[in-house]
């Protein structure tokens, strides 16, 4: 349970007996003995959502004397919403033989203790948790006599859904129609810790480095690189990146000759190099983090000046108080190996881009009349998204390449912002995260597997979230890039109810509106409410006219059990949108003040 359930106090419900049973029947006795004096606590007293469930505890204390052979007393929780039309089973309490204790303090009465939860979800605040009760007969088929429902909660206090992620303009790659083929193709590979397999998991470009040789280009040389990271996995082997290297190159030799009918092994230059215990890279790897200025130089110092051998250094990284930072994420892109291929091919020229775009979108014309930057230039030709859309998926079809990708994802971001069905929203949001990651699969960038991350968010999905936003960190970037990728991941963290972890994530970030917004909506869910309002203060320092941060501290004064300072912040937000009227109506945080005077004033 979050600290924040800590504020309500355990709410007893004393029942009489139960009146109007008809008959002196076992089950009748049972039911009406049960309920003679019970106890049933709920801890919280009004329900929170906790990431995605709603977490509570339900303590139940019945009379012993109830208890009869072939006979149980059962208290079924339901959790009913909107207006009583809709209803969730969340679990059962039977007094039973093995599921109940005897009372340490009323020794005449047994207790039972257990924790429930059920999934959030936004129609189902308010509602209401109920306790329905009966008597059965234990034998299979047995009757059943029912008694009354007992309230026993509110819900539900949505506080912790008030995380703020302020999404970053994502726009299309800029096209041209210049048709020049000719470049070189860069694929990183990552390899696990002591090991030289080549691999096909996140990352590893084997289905890009295939796609390529399938395509044919004329290759001119082949150029490949491997290293190893300074753990004692990868340094107990002094060959290992020689092995890593050898593995990509017997890779690349023998899927040339079983997929390219272009190219010949013999006719293609191939250059390997492996970097062995090389500071260098490991340094730039560091400077590229998102570490504190002051802790990537205590690394270079270490590194540069500090005496001893290679592993004695490594053994001083381990005794840094931010080593986890560098074993998560800097260790493992250590452990990689890079195929560099230099090709060329024909020139190929066309003024009628877009009808000829039309034709093979149409499949009126073959695929090659068009050069793939021709084909996704065409795009930018019409204003429709659906063609756009089109357009990319044949691109995607017939290419393959990242660009097209990208440009698709980016399409289908933009359909789901012009939906109002959050189910076709939903779809539109996993398509693009799909698209993003077949893109950063052949160009594997922080910013691309960001783009990755942040899809899935927006989508709902935490989990494939998270761990785009990891593999984001690991590759590296910009100050920039990172800082934005580790707010985002602490927002989503928030959301999952995992505090400590947002935290720390938001360490490694920069000081924005939205991370000083989050940071302070963790010191709420943790309890430092003074903590809480000294952060909010900062956020109206950089936006004095956002109402959020008024009816944030609106909630924080409630919870310091100060009214006036409730009303007065909670006067601003609705002053500055007057949606936050209604909100606060509905919102169980000032259910204690809802119908006082100044509650009602501040809504004015």
């Amino acid at each position: 349970m979050q600290n924040s359930t800590s504020r309500f106090f355990s709410g007893t419900i004393l029942l009489g007996a139960v009146a109007g049973l008809v008959g002196c029947s076992p089950l009748s006795k049972v039911l009406k003995q049960a309920q003679a004096g019970q106890e049933l606590t709920v801890e919280p007293t009004v329900l929170e959502s906790n990431g995605e469930n709603v977490l509570f505890e339900v303590t139940a204390k019945v009379p012993a004397s109830h208890l009869r052979k072939g006979a149980a007393y059962n208290l079924g929780l339901v959790y009913r919403y909107q207006n009583g039309l809709r209803e969730d089973t969340v679990g059962r309490l039977t007094f039973v033989s093995g599921e109940f204790l005897y009372d340490e303090q009323q020794k005449d009465k047994l207790v039972i203790r257990k924790q429930f939860a059920f999934p959030y979800g936004p129609q189902k605040s308010p509602g209401q948790l109920l306790a329905l009760t009966d008597a059965r007969e234990t034998k299979p088929n047995g009757k059943r006599l029912k008694g009354p429902e007992i309230p026993l909660a509110r819900g539900i206090v949505t506080t912790s859904r008030l995380v703020v992620r302020q999404d970053t303009a994502i726009t299309l790659l800029p096209e041209t129609a210049d048709n020049n083929m000719s470049g070189t193709r860069v694929l990183p590979f990552f390899f696990d810790a002591g090991k030289a397999e080549v691999r096909n998991y996140l990352g590893t470009n084997v289905a890009a480095l295939e796609d390529f040789i399938e395509a044919n280009q004329h290759t001119e040389k082949v150029m490949i690189v491997a290293g190893h990271s300074p753990d004692s996995l990868d340094r107990h082997d002094p060959r290992l990146a020689d092995k890593r290297v050898q593995a990509l190159l017997k890779y690349y030799k023998t899927r040339v000759d079983t997929d390219s009918y272009l190219n010949k092994v013999s006719n293609i230059d191939f250059e390997t190099e492996a970097y062995h215990r090389r500071w260098d890279l490991f340094l730039n790897k560091v400077q590229q983090s998102a570490l504190k200025p002051a802790q990537i130089d205590s690394v270079v110092l270490l590194i540069n000046d500090a005496p001893g051998t290679y592993a004695q250094k490594e053994q001083s990284l381990r005794r840094l108080s931010f080593y986890d930072y560098l074993d998560q994420y800097i260790y493992p892109v250590m452990r990689f190996g890079t195929v560099a291929v230099r090709y060329s091919a024909p020139k190929r020229y066309d003024s009628e881009i877009y009808l000829l775009s039309k034709k093979i979108v149409e499949k009126q014309t073959e695929a090659d009349a068009l050069t793939p930057e021709e084909l996704r230039y065409s795009a930018n030709l019409t204003p429709l998204l659906a063609e756009k859309q089109r357009i990319y998926e044949t691109a995607v079809a017939t290419t393959g390449l990242w660009q097209a990708y990208h440009n698709l994802a980016v399409v289908l971001l933009l359909r789901s912002e012009k939906e109002v069905n959050p189910k076709v929203q939903k779809a539109y949001l996993r398509r693009a995260a799909v698209n993003f990651t077949l893109a950063a699969h052949r160009n594997p960038t922080a910013e691309l597997f960001y783009r990755v991350g942040s899809a899935y968010h927006r989508a709902g999905d935490k989990l494939e979230a998270l761990q785009n936003y990891d593999y984001a960190i690991k590759l590296g970037g910009s100050r920039a890039i990172l800082s934005k990728i580790f707010a985002d991941k602490a927002a989503l963290e928030v959301e999952a109810g995992q505090l400590d972890d947002a935290l720390r994530s938001l360490s490694y970030s920069s000081k924005t509106y939205q991370n000083i917004m989050n940071r302070a909506l963790i010191y709420v869910l943790k309890g430092n409410y003074t903590g809480a309002a000294d952060i909010y203060a900062q956020a109206i320092a950089l936006r004095p006219q956002d109402p959020l941060v008024y009816y944030c501290l609106a909630i924080v004064a409630a919870r310091q059990q100060n009214e006036p300072a409730m009303a007065m912040h909670l006067r601003r937000a609705v002053s500055l949108d007057r949606t936050f009227a209604n909100r606060a109506v509905e919102d169980l945080e000032f259910r204690e003040y809802a119908k006082g005077k100044q509650f009602m004033e501040s809504l004015r």
